[in-house]
């Protein structure tokens, strides 16, 4: 037996509880590069608790719908960001701690163009990328020490298109 999530649209006010959206939405904060270029300044959190921010390339394969969540992860020593190096739209899967366990998920959908940032200790599905290359940048932690709790459910979530 499964439970069915349904994706919604990724916005800044849905996922503001989990982390940052990143985008070029509105007027950029400021114009550089001779008026060539529009600057979308400090738009995430970088959260990093011993160690340091690295940037790390993840290619991972394309999903097909529906999708099983039976798994979720987080990472309590540091905010990890995925920004998507082609311009296709991904799956994001988010929970609110519940108790030191996932509480209810949420499966987003992203625009082109949309990366995130998940905020420090945020329950996460894995990357998620619903067309190829799959080829994403990562910002997060790199240090010495345990950054990674897993949690396996009893019961898997399904997520429909």
């Amino acid at each position: 037996m499964s439970t069915e999530l349904h994706l919604e649209p990724l916005t800044k006010e849905a996922f503001a509880p989990f982390g940052d959206v990143l985008d070029v939405a509105g007027d950029p904060d400021k114009i550089i590069n001779q008026g060539l270029c529009g600057r979308y300044h400090d738009r995430a959190n970088i959260d990093i608790v011993d160690g340091r921010a690295g940037i790390s390339l993840f290619k991972a394969e394309a999903r097909q719908f529906p999708i099983t969540l039976d798994m979720m992860e987080r990472h309590p020593q540091g905010s990890q960001a995925f920004l998507p190096m082609s311009f296709d739209p991904f799956v994001v899967m988010v929970a609110p701690d519940q108790g030191g366990t996932p509480g209810q998920p949420r499966a987003f959908l992203t625009t082109a163009g949309q990366g995130i940032n998940f905020a420090r200790g945020t329950w996460h599905g894995v990357l998620t990328p619903i067309h190829s290359p799959g080829l994403f940048a990562v910002v997060d932690r790199i240090g010495e020490g345990p950054n990674l709790q897993e949690h396996w459910f009893d019961t898997p979530f399904i997520i429909m298109e």
